[in-house]
C-alpha cells in the first residue's frame, strides 16, 4: 500500500518560507515583512490564510505589527513563552518545538509514582507510571530539563511512551491520538529555587543558580489527568506570558 506524504497547512508553508528568509538573514531585525495583502498576492491565498502565516511568526516572537506602521523582524528572542504556544505548533505543524530548538529524551520507564505524582494524576499511591525525562536544547544551549508523568496503563494503547526516540508532534498529541482521549484544561504553577547538582550539570549552570519550576497539568473533559509535567529552567531562557483585558 503506498504510504500517503503529509502536507503541512498552506499557511503553515507559508510560514515556513518567511520563517527561513529571516533566518538566512534575507530578513534582519528592523526590516518590515510582507504584509498580508503582499502575502495573499505573493502565494496566490486568501487573505485570512496570509493573516494565519503571519500569526504563526508573531507567535514565535520573530515578527512584531506596530499599528499603522506593518510587521517588522525583531532581535531573535531569547524567551519563550508558555506550553499553550508548544500546543499550537503541534496542531498547525506536527511539531511541537521551533526550528531552532530540539529535545533529547534521556529516559522513559515505568516506575512507582511518587506521592506528589500520583496525586497529581488522581492515581491510588504506589501506582506505577510512565516517566519521560527530556533535555531541550536551543541552538545547541541547553535550556530545559523536564520530566513527564502519565498513568502506566497508557502504555497498552500507547507504547512508544516507554521508547525513548522522539515524539515530533508531542507527548499529549500522541496519547490522544491512541486512545482517544481529548485534553480539554491545562494548568500551570511557576515557582523559583535553587537548581540542584544534577540539573545544574544538565543545564550547565554555574553553582549555585536560581532556576524556574513550571508544574502542568492537563486534563481530559471528564477532569482525568492526562498528563502531569515538572520543567526545570534557567531564569534567562523563559518565561511567562499572560495577556488579557482589564475592565472597569
Amino acid at each position: 500500500m503506498p504510504k500517503l506524504k503529509r502536507v503541512p497547512p498552506i499557511y503553515v508553508q507559508i510560514a515556513d518560507q518567511l520563517r527561513d528568509r529571516i533566518e538566512r538573514g534575507e530578513l534582519r531585525p528592523g526590516d518590515e515583512v510582507p504584509s498580508e495583502r503582499q502575502v495573499a498576492a505573493e502565494w496566490k491565498v486568501s487573505r485570512p490564510t496570509a493573516t494565519k502565516a503571519l500569526d504563526i511568526l508573531r507567535r514565535e516572537g520573530l515578527v512584531v505589527g506596530r499599528q499603522g506602521a506593518g510587521t517588522f523582524v525583531i532581535e531573535p528572542p531569547s524567551l519563550r513563552r508558555q506550553a499553550s504556544d508548544r500546543y499550537l505548533r503541534s496542531v498547525e505543524t506536527g511539531r511541537i518545538y521551533l526550528p531552532n530548538e530540539r529535545a533529547r529524551i534521556l529516559s522513559a520507564d515505568l516506575v512507582e509514582a511518587p506521592a506528589d505524582v500520583a496525586a497529581a494524576l488522581g492515581l491510588a499511591d504506589g501506582s506505577r507510571v510512565v516517566r519521560r525525562r527530556r533535555l531541550t536544547l536551543r541552538d545547541d544551549t541547553p535550556v530545559e530539563l523536564s520530566t513527564s508523568w502519565l498513568d502506566g496503563a497508557l502504555t497498552e494503547a500507547a507504547p512508544r511512551l516507554l521508547k525513548t526516540g522522539r515524539i515530533l508532534n508531542g507527548t499529549l498529541a500522541y496519547v490522544e491520538k491512541m486512545t482517544g482521549r481529548r485534553a480539554t484544561v491545562a494548568r500551570d504553577r511557576v515557582c523559583a529555587r535553587l537548581a540542584t547538582a544534577e540539573e545544574r550539570a544538565l543545564l550547565e549552570l554555574a553553582d549555585p543558580s536560581a532556576v524556574i519550576i513550571t508544574r502542568h497539568s492537563v486534563v481530559d473533559a471528564d477532569e482525568i489527568a492526562i498528563e502531569f509535567v515538572e520543567s526545570v529552567g534557567p531564569p534567562d531562557a523563559w518565561s511567562v506570558e499572560q495577556v488579557y483585558e482589564v475592565g472597569h
